[in-house]
């Protein structure tokens, strides 16, 4: 059950993500409730992929989002442009004069230190990508026309609203219909699901989706949660799950779903917010392939590490280069992506494979 690649040469993007896209602003070292100022960044967890496999490895990527035609639509349409990514397929909102129909997402988020924990507050109601329902994009001709190799959305969009929900539903049976390789990160986040049905409804929406899904990724918690599968071996107060207790999980959930032909997570050990001990692992075709390990790795910003794991494990089959090259791409452009602040990736492919062979943080001159 090997992942079935289009040729690159058939397909106008290599990998294509359906999400949210939102202005997060950023304290720095401050907190959110005595912040002067902010910095601002772009980031979504679904398109935060396409932005790393097109800034960081040089694919061919698009976005499918929605925002509000105002400043504040334009100016995350700016950062996009900036990261290379194509707005082809962004569908623009009007302008209601002050948000009460529809809006644009912000994410305030200040990055934690030491012993105190990164904090995200979103602000996300209402917002046009939100709103967005089966029907607002042409499946047909981006997957069928355009050609598409690698589709990636996740449970974050799903979980915005029933209208996602069933686009995303819409989106990954489209994607298969043409020969796309679908990818999915469960992500799951129980206050957005908490006013559309709960746990009931993820599990409902998740498993629907699960079977259109060639590559899963999700940690413990995003199984357990979204899939209904149970994990032994969890240890709670450091938020780990061992290699061992993830290899079991995915033996019982390949076969409830025997069209996955990869599974990944990464596995950290929260020690700090600043401290983590960082590796990945990925099943496929009935093997486990593990990556590096970076114990006690230095975090500057968390937020994307997950995404950008997702993004190099993407690159490293979609170069040829197969599962054990996927896991170790993956993990490595996590942890790189992990010291620097913002969302999104800011490595380049030479730094990755260098941290791949073992390379350490010796000044480059």
């Amino acid at each position: 059950m090997s992942l079935n690649l289009r040729p690159a040469s058939e397909c106008a993007y290599d990998q294509v993500s359906l999400g949210e896209v939102m202005l997060r602003l950023d304290p720095g070292e401050g907190r959110i409730r005595t912040a002067r100022s902010f910095t601002a960044w772009e980031g979504g967890g679904e398109y935060n992929t396409s932005r790393g496999l097109r800034k960081c490895f040089g694919l061919r990527t698009a976005v499918c989002t929605a925002f509000v035609d105002n400043e504040v639509g334009h100016l995350i349409e700016d950062f996009i442009m900036q990261g290379g990514v194509a707005t082809d397929f962004i569908r623009w909102r009007p302008d209601d004069g002050i948000g009460r129909t529809v809006r644009n997402g912000l994410n305030f988020t200040e990055r934690g230190f030491g012993i105190r924990g990164a904090v995200g507050v979103p602000d996300r109601g209402n917002t046009a990508a939100s709103q967005l329902k089966p029907g607002d994009f042409d499946w047909d001709h981006i997957f069928g026309k355009q050609g598409v190799r690698w589709f990636h959305t996740g449970g974050i969009f799903a979980a915005l609203s029933e209208t996602t929900a069933a686009l995303a539903v819409e989106a990954v049976k489209a994607a298969k219909r043409h020969g796309t390789v679908v990818s999915y990160d469960l992500n799951y986040r129980p206050s957005l699901w908490k006013t559309i049905g709960g746990l009931k409804k993820a599990q409902e929406v998740n498993r629907e989706i699960a079977k259109q899904v060639d590559v899963m990724i999700g940690n413990e918690e995003d199984f357990t949660a979204s899939l209904g599968f149970r994990v032994e071996g969890v240890d709670d107060k450091l938020s780990h799950i061992d290699s061992g207790a993830f290899k079991a999980m995915i033996e019982t959930a390949v076969r409830v779903y025997p069209n996955f032909k990869v599974a990944a997570t990464t596995l950290r050990r929260v020690i700090s917010a600043t401290r983590n001990d960082w590796s990945a692992v990925l099943w496929h075709e009935g093997q486990f392939y593990e990556s590096r390990k970076y114990p006690d790795l230095e975090i500057l910003d968390r937020v994307g590490g997950g995404d950008s794991f997702a993004g190099g494990l993407a690159f490293g089959f979609l170069s040829g280069n197969g599962p054990q090259a996927a896991v170790d791409y993956g993990a490595a452009h996590g942890a790189l992506a992990s010291t620097t602040p913002g969302d999104t990736s800011m490595a380049t492919q030479r730094e990755v494979e260098n941290l791949i062979k073992g390379g350490g943080a010796r000044v480059v001159r």
